[in-house]
């Protein structure tokens, strides 16, 4: 997906090229639940699972359910003691809280793609209040490597997380990821770990990338950071030049 939020013809045609042919074509995303079902709209499947929230929701397809489908499996954590580390080193940071029913409440506004319409604006304490599935955090005021020396100054332990393009950081519970839910995932449905491929240009793709570059294919998109490319097992093109399309091609 473009920063504008487009996908080429180019992708939709092999995205849905492939979920004809029979591949589980699926999403492994940070997005919230509310976040990226739409997107599945846009690209015209309805896999059976879809991964958010970086791991810690995995929703299932579910014809009864009002949106199509249903929480499947949530994991959650006390936010309490990394919400008050981080604000002790983020004193001007923004922060958002999802619960375990897709609500966020946040501190100042976020982009609307990252929280969706289920939130609402809260005073810092009342984060506190609630179980998270995921905690995110942007700060406006650093640059990207002055943010990744404040972030490893922390010493974060005890939750998973991963930083993205800009200063952002998003945060699951101990040992959660994406990689961890596409495995529960490729388990269920019983494909080989050999026939697993998997796309992505984040920070937090980086797990992913390793478990799918194991024994099938880890792909890390060209404009990727470099510890993206380094963690998977081959590169194709930038998103601008159609690199997810022309990986796609390749099965």
């Amino acid at each position: 997906m473009h920063e504008d939020g487009t996908i080429s013809e180019r992708v939709l045609d092999q995205v849905r090229r492939l979920d004809a042919a029979g591949h589980e074509v699926m999403l492994a995303t940070g997005r919230s639940a509310a976040t990226t079902l739409p997107v599945l709209d846009r690209l015209e499947i309805a896999p059976r699972f879809v991964v958010c929230s970086n791991g810690a929701i995995t929703l299932h397809r579910d014809p009864d359910s009002p949106t199509g489908y249903r929480r499947e499996w949530v994991e959650t954590f006390d936010p309490t003691e990394v919400l008050l580390s981080i604000k002790s080193h983020l004193t001007t940071a923004r922060y958002a809280v999802e619960d375990e029913h897709g609500y966020y409440r946040y501190t100042e506004p976020f982009p609307d793609a990252t929280i969706g319409l289920d939130s609402e604006h809260v005073d810092f304490d009342d984060l506190l209040r609630h179980a998270a599935t995921r905690v995110v955090v942007i700060s406006p005021d650093h640059d990207m490597d002055d943010f990744l020396r404040v972030v490893d100054r922390m010493g974060l332990n005890r939750v998973s997380y991963a930083i993205g393009w800009t200063a952002w950081l998003d945060i699951a519970p101990d040992g959660v990821n994406k990689a961890t839910a596409m495995e529960r995932v490729r388990a269920e449905i019983g494909i080989p770990r050999h026939r697993v491929m998997a796309v992505g240009d984040g920070r937090n793709d980086i797990e992913l990338l390793q478990w799918a570059a194991v024994h099938g294919r880890g792909v890390a998109m060209g404009q990727a950071p470099d510890e993206v490319i380094a963690a998977a097992g081959e590169t194709t093109g930038a998103v601008q030049d159609d690199g997810l399309a022309f990986v796609l091609s390749s099965l």
